[in-house]
């Protein structure tokens, strides 16, 4: 996702991976109005946001592949390389951490209501 500014016109000007201001649109990185702004901008500043924004997404898929790969032993977590394995499971803790963050506050007892 984007956050991108519109001109009078309604056409995209600028693309951004953060809310710059209440005014912004937050759109989808496959609209098709944003690919052609892409495919059209002047600015390799609007390009690289998107292909940022692009890339935590694509992030997450190679992980959930990888993971995927492992559980149907296709291949051996050990067969990767060290520093593979190693930014592996620091997101790992980092996304367990995470989930028991989100439990906890989930974890509503009525203390409060």
């Amino acid at each position: 996702m984007a956050y991108i500014n519109r001109n009078i016109n309604g056409e995209i000007t600028e693309v951004f991976e953060t809310r710059q201001n209440d005014d912004q649109e937050y759109i989808s990185l496959d609209n098709a109005e944003l690919i052609d702004f892409i495919k059209q901008a002047a600015s390799n500043h609007d390009v690289k946001t998107v292909l940022s924004s692009s890339d935590v997404a694509l992030v997450r898929v190679l992980e959930d592949l990888i993971n995927t790969l492992i559980d149907k032993n296709i291949i051996q977590f050990t067969e990767l390389p060290l520093a593979a394995q190693g930014k592996l499971a620091n997101r790992e803790k980092i996304r367990e951490h995470l989930t028991s963050l989100d439990n906890l506050m989930a974890d509503d007892d009525g203390i409060f209501n």
